[in-house]
């Protein structure tokens, strides 16, 4: 009687030389200020090649967050938005994640952001797989999502003389994400 060899669970890891972990918010409601994170970590758990109904968890350091303005950097990293000395990482770890189409899934979980954590729903774009020189696989993917920042605690607010919010609470995600394993 033959056994059927259950499928090999696999840890894909994030590789940071070829990932992006950034972020837009509205300013004075008339322009974008994109900012990133250059410190992060992040690993997905799938049974075999199939991401659906993948483990992904997630970290990003705010000490690492460039907008490209030092001033403003600084102040999001102050008391008044991440808080970064007593709340040094953002973190999400995945619930679900459900294939929504021939490459497209919902990744949902737990974003903890300023010790606040909150169910998140961001959507992935599987861009392929391929190995690479080394004989490693790798797999890329775009997400998106959006989230407001004063759920999280990120509440610091100003109006200009003429009415006008200076942040919106809107701040949209975008990872382009390389994820691989041997």
């Amino acid at each position: 009687m033959a056994t059927t060899a259950a499928p090999e669970t696999i840890t894909w890891t994030i590789d940071q030389s070829h990932s992006v972990i950034q972020f837009k918010v509205r300013h004075l409601m008339v322009s974008n200020v994109t900012g990133k994170f250059t410190s992060f970590d992040g690993k997905v758990e799938t049974v075999g090649d199939d991401f659906e109904n993948a483990s992904v968890s997630f970290s990003a350091d705010i000490d690492s967050i460039t907008t490209g303005n030092e001033q403003r950097d600084g102040h999001l990293k102050s008391a008044d938005f991440f808080d970064a000395a007593n709340h040094p990482q953002l973190t999400f770890q995945s619930t679900s994640v459900k294939k929504t189409g021939d490459e497209t899934y919902d990744i949902t979980g737990d974003l903890t952001i300023r010790g606040t954590t909150k169910s998140v729903t961001l959507k992935a774009e599987h861009g392929g797989q391929m190995g690479d020189f080394y004989g490693n696989t790798k797999a890329g993917f775009e997400i998106t999502g959006t989230i407001k920042r004063k759920e999280f605690g990120l509440s610091w607010d100003a109006v200009t003389e003429a009415g006008g919010v200076v942040v919106s609470d809107d701040v949209k995600l975008l990872l382009d994400v390389q994820v691989g394993h041997q």
